[in-house]
């Protein structure tokens, strides 16, 4: 059973069903990224399909949906993230618990799905982290409206620099 966040949209746990809907998200997301001038952060595989295998088996892949079908997909655990232990140009806000948000994707038919995922995150803990690629001018847009402070540069896994967000 999901949370009903909007009146015709549920956030709710992935399951291994939703998969097809979940590559075609990734997809139509690295197609937009593209188009508005973010070749790069995820280019032509990101994430990978095994990725997101181990996301759903440990309960972090979450859905955004309606009746028809799958509109946003995202990743939201609470606890540390390995990428935010070493902060550059910067500092976190403090160092208490936090949500981490990654992979936040969406088909283009709903409008504000930042804010419906950060809204969503926030009801289980207000502290929240995210990061996005220098050339994500959307993201980047999207999260400051939503009340996020960029702190710094951290570097993810590939060791491409990423602007980092905090929210409290």
């Amino acid at each position: 059973m999901g949370i009903q966040i909007m009146s015709d949209l549920v956030i709710s746990k992935a399951s291994e069903n939703d998969m097809p809907q979940i590559m075609a998200i990734y997809e139509q997301a690295r197609q937009f990224m593209k188009e508005t001038g973010n070749a790069t952060q995820w280019k032509d595989n990101y994430p990978p399909q095994a990725l997101l295998w181990s996301d759903i088996a440990v309960g972090q892949l979450y859905v955004v949906k309606d009746d028809d079908c799958i509109h946003g997909v995202f990743v939201f655990f609470i606890g540390e993230d390995d990428t935010y232990k070493v902060i550059e140009d910067g500092s976190w806000m403090d160092d208490a618990e936090y949500g981490v948000i990654h992979r936040v994707a969406s088909d283009g038919k709903v409008k504000g799905m930042v804010r419906t995922v950060v809204e969503y995150c926030s009801g289980s803990i207000l502290h929240l982290r995210i990061d996005t690629h220098n050339d994500n001018k959307v993201m980047q847009n999207a999260l400051e409206k939503c009340g996020f402070r960029k702190c710094g540069i951290i570097h993810i896994e590939d060791g491409s620099p990423h602007i980092a967000y905090e929210r409290r």
